[in-house]
Order: C-alpha cells, then sequence, then structure tokens
C-alpha cells in the first residue's frame, strides 16, 4: 500500500518536535552533535536522510533508526512515482496469470 504525499523528515522533524517542544534549530543540533547548517538542510528538504543521521535521530527523539528511515524511503519512492517515466521500460518475464 503506497501512501500519498508523504512528508520530507524535515517536515516530520518540525512539525513533531522543534515546534511543539519550542526547540531551536541551533539547540537540536547540539543534542544531534552536528552543525546546524547540516541540520538546517534536512529540515529545509535540501537534504535526505542518512542512515548516520537516522541513527543519531534515533538517539535524540527515540524512535528507531529504522522508522525513520522506513519515512525517508516512502518519501523517495512517491517522489520517483511522480517523476519517474515507465512506459519504454519492459518486463523480462512475462506476467503469471
Amino acid at each position: 500500500m503506497s501512501m500519498h504525499n508523504p512528508p520530507h523528515i524535515g517536515e516530520v522533524i518540525q512539525h513533531l518536535y522543534l515546534q511543539p517542544l519550542n526547540i531551536s534549530l541551533r539547540e537540536m543540533a547540539q543534542y544531534l552533535d552536528i552543525s546546524p547548517s547540516t541540520l538546517s538542510r534536512l529540515l529545509n528538504g535540501n537534504s535526505n536522510l542518512s542512515p548516520d543521521m537516522a541513527l543519531r535521530l534515533s538517539k535524540t527523539l527515540g524512535r528507531s533508526a529504522e522508522s525513520w528511515l522506513t519515512m525517508q524511503r516512502h518519501y523517495d519512492l512517491w517522489q520517483a512515482r511522480r517523476r519517474v517515466s515507465l512506459i519504454a521500460v519492459s518486463r523480462l518475464y512475462p506476467e503469471k496469470d
């Protein structure tokens, strides 16, 4: 089952953690032991979640690294479905009845 328009990880972090907890970008960057510019790129959708960052978020925010990476995977796949044309792609084996 595919999700319709899943949010980027940066939106999730902003809306579920930073805003409700009134934590600044700089404070969160300190918790994560990363530069504020690195976190800013993630929050603004200019970079995607890496496994390293998933581990940091897991320790800081309490969700599993796997759950963070799953959210990223859903977002990436949804984006790919919007931009990749499969018209010229052929099936190697015929479909089974």
